[in-house]
């Protein structure tokens, strides 16, 4: 069963409960009334002596009016349990009335109702914890971000200030050899490529939080992006002593939104890149596996911890806090490459363990069903 007819069969529970309550009330008080009655005209005689008394007149009278002597107190009983009745399922309403008032702005303490709506209670408390969650999460990501802008900025300075140093240096030094001249506008080249790097970031900063990602798909070799995406790592990867092993299944197509999931593959490849121990080999395969594609990319360094792991894919989560001007971005990339991924109807996972980081994509080998 379903969890939303769990909760609609709950609440036909609870109704049935009142009206069944109800009619056992109801016919117990006509019971206990009729009974009252028969065992009154029983034993009245015995306590009547005088014919002209009080309570003897009484008795006439109902004996005349019998309808009116007996149907007014029953009338009277039933108007009194019906409100009643009546009455619990309109308190309960304004309970939760009240209670869904809290969701507004919610708090630690939990939800408590009367003890007949415990499912309608554990239903406002479980909206309450994700609320809370959701407002936690929210506020986590909004310091994260105001964080790095801070960061961000300040690290701007850095580049932009060694350009236009070494700038200067070329202008006030026009007599310096050659060799000098070069070393200098290398380093500016550097330092401005970096510049731009983090200038980059902050436009995804903007384009994460305010547009929503749209897919243009066309069918694309698979296999191919991949080597062409691995192969432009290559001088990256001879300065730091790493090599890739390759295992990609030929000519794999699928239909994608091509410029997005270059991206994702770079975002993988360069975050690999980043985080691994020199002279180290990084592995990238790609295979189809039923009505999937599976892509797996590892590179061997610093174990990630399960809390950090679990995060990963967050919105400005960064594995490494620390302000690094070379491995610090603005932890946006695995973020966006999670989204692009979901949207072509895939997945990703990341496992680390034994000094190793394994990302892992799946993606429908007929994506046309699903994009």
């Amino acid at each position: 069963m379903s969890r939303e007819r769990k909760k609609n069969a709950a609440r036909s529970q609870l109704t049935r409960r009142i009206v069944v309550q109800y009619f056992l009330a109801l016919a117990g008080f006509f019971i206990l009334y009729i009974v009252l009655i028969l065992l009154a005209w029983q034993i009245y005689p015995y306590f009547i002596r005088r014919e002209d008394g009080i309570l003897y007149a009484l008795i006439q009278w109902a004996r005349e009016y019998v309808l009116l002597a007996f149907g007014f107190p029953a009338l009277l009983g039933w108007t009194f349990l019906t409100y009643r009745f009546m009455a619990r399922p309109l308190r309960y309403l304004d309970e939760v009335v009240a209670a869904s008032a809290q969701l507004a702005t919610p708090a630690e303490s939990p939800i408590l109702l009367p003890e007949a709506m415990k499912n309608v209670q554990d239903e406002l408390n479980s909206v309450r914890e994700q609320a809370l969650q959701n407002a936690r999460r929210a506020k986590e990501a909004e310091q994260r971000k105001n964080d790095l802008i801070v960061y961000l900025a300040h690290d701007l300075k850095t580049p932009l200030t060694s350009v236009i140093g070494y700038l200067n240096l070329l202008v006030d030094e026009p007599q310096i050899s050659p060799q000098l001249r070069a070393r200098y506008t290398g380093i500016a080249l550097d330092k401005a490529e970096r510049l731009e790097t983090l200038i980059n970031e902050f436009f995804d900063i903007t384009r994460f939080n305010l547009t929503s990602l749209t897919l243009e798909t066309e069918r694309t070799n698979l296999t191919r992006m991949l080597e062409q995406i691995a192969n432009e790592f290559n001088p990256i990867l001879a300065e730091k002593g790493l090599w890739w092993r390759m295992e990609l299944a030929p000519q794999v197509e699928i239909l994608c939104d091509p410029d997005k999931m270059e991206r994702v593959f770079d975002n993988l490849m360069r975050n690999a890149v980043s985080y691994s121990y020199p002279e180290t080999a990084l592995f990238l395969s790609m295979q189809p596996k039923g009505p999937f594609v599976e892509i797996v990319l590892q590179n061997h360094g610093k174990t990630i911890p399960p809390e950090k792991l679990s995060r990963i894919f967050e919105q400005f989560y960064r594995v490494d806090s620390s302000r690094s001007s070379k491995t610090g971005g603005a932890g946006l990339g695995l973020a966006i490459s999670k989204e692009i991924i979901t949207l072509h109807g895939g997945d990703i996972q990341a496992q680390s363990k034994d000094e190793s980081i394994t990302f892992t994509v799946r993606l429908p080998a007929n994506c046309q069903k699903i994009v």
